[in-house]
């Protein structure tokens, strides 16, 4: 298979990016879309040309490290990570846009990589899970239902690889910061600070600079987990219960008239 990339090309976050075309041959369509970057790369690297800086490690769709817009979409065409989008998913001899993911929270390192760290600095804002050491506890001493476990596990397997923000009109960052309280805060050992958790991510994820849900539901979309975005409906559920308890703990002082 044959392509012509529209691939975009900027040093650093600090200079003007544009687009670069180039060309790419006799491509495996079993090959996936990193392989042919790869391809592309040794290539560059033989005619004595700069590389195109692009994410990936796993390779396996398990780690969220590939962060490619290809033809306007985030991954690429089949709600998977780019990893997993392979060149039969596109047509012999077709152009083929390849951007970063683009937010103002993940400035461009370079070319088609961009800085992530934002969205670690939101988990890091939730802190810590309580526990107790010493000897494993019962089993059964802490029951967890099969609905809430089911919830539980279905928002715990966000990747954290950025989709949601690069597909969302707004830069919102709220699928991925409600799939990480609703996995904490479901569970009875994300109790003890379930309500500090939620305000400080919620504010976290404000000084990033992301944006808000308007539900335009695009994150649940392109999000290659398949995660819905009632776990938005859950991140706003937890702030306002946070909000009140807040209120309720610090009590305005009286003033003396």
């Amino acid at each position: 298979m044959n392509f012509q990339l529209e691939i975009w090309r900027q040093d650093d976050r600090e200079s003007e990016g544009h687009f670069e075309t180039k060309h790419v041959s006799d491509v495996d369509p079993e090959a996936s879309f990193l392989e042919m970057l790869d391809t592309l790369n040794e290539d560059l690297v033989a005619k004595g040309g700069r590389t195109v800086a692009f994410d990936s490690d796993c390779r396996e769709g398990i780690c969220g490290m590939c962060s490619l817009v290809v033809n306007g979409i985030p991954h690429g065409p089949n709600q998977v990570t780019t990893c997993q989008t392979y060149m039969r998913d596109f047509d012999d001899g077709s152009t083929i846009y390849v951007e970063p993911f683009r937010n103002n929270a993940f400035p461009v390192v370079r070319d088609l990589a961009v800085d992530r760290s934002s969205l670690d600095r939101i988990i890091q804002a939730g802190g810590y899970i309580s526990v107790t050491t010493g000897p494993q506890p019962d089993p059964n001493s802490q029951p967890v239902t099969p609905e809430v476990h089911q919830t539980v596990m279905d928002a715990a397997i966000c990747i954290g690889c950025g989709a949601c923000v690069a597909a969302c009109p707004n830069g919102a960052a709220m699928l991925f910061t409600g799939a990480k309280l609703t996995h904490l805060n479901n569970l009875p050992q994300g109790q003890p600070e379930r309500d500090e958790r939620s305000r400080n991510m919620v504010l976290q994820m404000d000084e990033e600079g992301f944006g808000g849900c308007t539900n335009f539901g695009e994150c649940s979309r392109v999000c290659p987990q398949n995660i819905g975005i009632d776990v938005i409906g859950m991140l706003n559920r937890e702030y306002r219960r946070s909000s009140r308890t807040k209120k309720q703990t610090h009590p305005k002082k009286m003033v003396a008239q």
